[in-house]
This record gives C-alpha cells, structure tokens and sequence, in this order.
C-alpha cells in the first residue's frame, strides 16, 4: 500500500470570522509518483525516435550502397570488355561494340564548371541584395519568389525556351566573333544550366547572410568601415562555408541535369574542340540510347556510364565536404 504524508495549513481570517477555516493545502506523495512515472514515458519516448533516427539514417546508407551496387553489377559485361579503356576510350561506336567515355565525362564537366562559374556572380549578387541591402519590402520579396520560381520550372521547358530563344541569340554572337555559328553546343547548355542552377546558391547565401550577428557589423560601421567594407570583411569571411556549400549544391545539380541539356548540347560524340562545338554529357547519352540498346554489352555500357556519373557526383561532393569543413574550421 502506497504511504502518503498530509501536510494540513489553517489560514483564518480576523473579525467575525475568526477561527473559520479559510482553506487547507495537502501535499502528497501522490504527485510525486506521477511525474516520476512522466519522467520514465519521457525516456521511453526519446529512446524509441532515437532508434528510428538510426534505423532511417541506416536504410539511407543501404540505399545508396544498393544503387552503387547495382549499377556495379550491371555494368559488369561492359568492365570486361573494355576494362579501364573505357573510361579514357574516345570512340562511342555501338555498331562495333566500341565504348569509350572520354567524351561524354568530358562534356560533362566542361558544361557543369563552365555554369559554375557564369552563375556564381549573379547568385552572389542575389543573395547580398536579399540579405544585406534590401532583406524587407514588395520588391525583394518579389525577387524572392521569382528566384525560387526559376527552381521550379521544369528543365523541358528551359529546354524549349533555349531552343528558341538562347540558340537564335548564341549563333548570331558566334557569327560576330568568327565562329562557325551552330547556336547549339557546350556554351549555350552551360547558360541553360547556369539560369537554372542560380537559385541553389542565391538561396542558401540570402540565409547564411540572415545568420550574420548584427553586432559584427555594427561594430565594423562604429570603426568607419563603408558597406561594401563590412560585406568584404565581415559578411564574407563569416559566411563563407555556407556560400560555398551553395555553389557545391549547384554543381551538384549541375552535373545531373538532363533534358534541357539534351535539347541544346548537339548530342555528338566527338570531342568538343572549344566550348561553341556540339557535345554531349553523360546524362545526355542515357537518356538518348538507353532503349536503343540492342544487345547486352550496349546496355551494359550506357549502365557504366551511370555508374562513373555516380563516382563522379559523389567524389565531387566529398572534395566539397571537405573544403567546407575546412573553411568551418577556420
């Protein structure tokens, strides 16, 4: 049986109503026992979400090993045919069961760094703007939106717009210049990739730089520094594994994009002599040839070439990770 101790107050009133029990206030142990019952759901709670935190991160890990893996397995036929070659290979001939990737990496990597680096200024220039001049009002709430709204649209459409829009203005600049005016190639997929990779960075940035203490900058503008001072010297330096953690999430995009890509690169397989001449990416060539693999060691390549656009992603991010971890710990 459960012992409890009274503890009996008698307040009274003076007067008329004196000796008159006002109120009485009882404290038992009762109440203790509940909230050390509480206590122990509260354990119980927290021990059960810690355990599906873990088994979620696991079912992550295998998930992404079981990708690895299969494309591994399947890419097999294609490894003993050509081994290592085929990833220096320069012929794509699937008539001849010739398959060589150089191209298609190459394509790959030219597009994604080349919209890296056209995109860069203007996601920057977003982010200041959004989060140090102007962070409230119609208009940069307006800007907001319309940047995020760029993320949203679907990459076929970026596709069709450059078709008729970007193509027609990118051969008449390669005619001003002297060069062979196709309109389609390696430079106008990076201005299609770069428009649609700006609101990764602008958007991570505008809030890395919301992040800044007011008390930093404050005291920069107390010692007479100028605005652009204070963002050079101040916003910069305390932001900068954010900002690059946005251009990392760009590029990450970047390099997997497809149809838009596939709509305005040429699809060649040869390799591009400059940044005006046709292409192709690796994303682009699976989604071109995968249902026209005939026989098994077509397949089996298209499927190797998922399998080194995999590597490439994740080698890419991890030199990211470690550059912003770098940058962190500075």
């Amino acid at each position: 049986m459960m012992e409890q101790s009274v503890d009996i107050k008698v307040t009274t009133r003076p007067g008329k109503d004196a000796g008159r029990v006002v109120s009485v206030k009882k404290t038992s142990t009762v109440s203790s026992n509940k909230r050390i019952r509480r206590s122990f759901r509260q354990i119980r709670t927290e021990n059960v979400f810690r355990r599906m935190l873990v088994i979620v991160a696991l079912c992550m890990i295998v998930l992404v090993l079981g990708i690895m893996v299969t494309l591994a397995v399947q890419s097999t036929l294609s490894f003993k045919s050509a081994g290592f070659s085929y990833l220096w290979g320069k012929t794509w001939d699937p008539v001849r069961d010739v398959f060589g990737a150089y191209p298609f990496i190459l394509g790959t990597l030219l597009t994604s760094f080349l919209a890296l680096i056209i995109s860069i200024p203007f996601s920057f220039a977003v982010a200041v703007f959004l989060g140090e001049y102007y962070p409230t009002g119609w208009l940069p709430n307006l800007l907001k939106n319309t940047v995020e709204l760029i993320a949203a649209v679907p990459s076929v459409i970026y596709g069709f717009w450059g078709l008729a829009v970007l193509v027609p203005i990118v051969r008449s600049f390669e005619t001003s210049i002297g060069v062979e005016p196709v309109g389609i190639g390696i430079f106008t997929s990076s201005l299609i990739l770069a428009i649609m990779i700006i609101p990764y960075a602008a958007s991570l940035g505008r809030s890395m730089i919301h992040m800044v203490p007011s008390n930093l900058k404050e005291a920069a503008y107390s010692l007479g520094a100028t605005r652009w001072e204070v963002i050079r010297s101040v916003i910069f330096p305390y932001t900068k594994s954010g900002l690059f953690a946005g251009v990392l999430l760009s590029l990450g995009r970047a390099l997997g994009e497809t149809m838009a890509v596939t709509m305005v690169i040429g699809n060649t397989s040869l390799i591009p002599k400059s940044i005006f001449s046709p292409g192709n990416t690796m994303a682009s060539v699976i989604a071109n040839e995968f249902t026209e693999a005939d026989h098994p060691v077509y397949l089996s390549a298209l499927i190797e070439l998922g399998l080194v656009l995999f590597l490439v992603t994740v080698v890419i991010n991890m030199v990211g990770k470690r550059m912003v971890s770098s940058f962190t710990n500075e």
